[in-house]
């Protein structure tokens, strides 16, 4: 594996992995009235474009950082929708 490859999926990792304090916090609490709905439709919309963007590219950092994040922010989304 190419030295580039390794930092672009520890960069992704490293910035997937931060949105998981959030998932427990909220998933515990069951509570999102702090979380912006607007943003978080707008950032899990970024994401899934970028998503695309490296399934287009064949970059396969890209791809798996930016579902994983996906499915976390999406799952923050899921709560705040859930929990108005």
């Amino acid at each position: 594996m190419e030295l580039v490859t390794i930092i672009g999926l520890m960069a992704g990792s490293l910035t997937t992995i931060s949105f998981l304090p959030q998932v427990i916090k909220t998933w515990r609490s069951k509570s999102a009235k702090d979380i912006s709905l607007s943003m978080f439709l707008s950032f899990c919309l970024g994401v899934l474009l970028w998503i695309i963007y490296g399934f287009l590219l064949g970059e396969l950092p890209i791809i798996i950082a930016n579902f994983i994040t996906l499915v976390l922010a999406g799952t923050i989304l899921f709560f705040k929708l859930k929990y108005q």
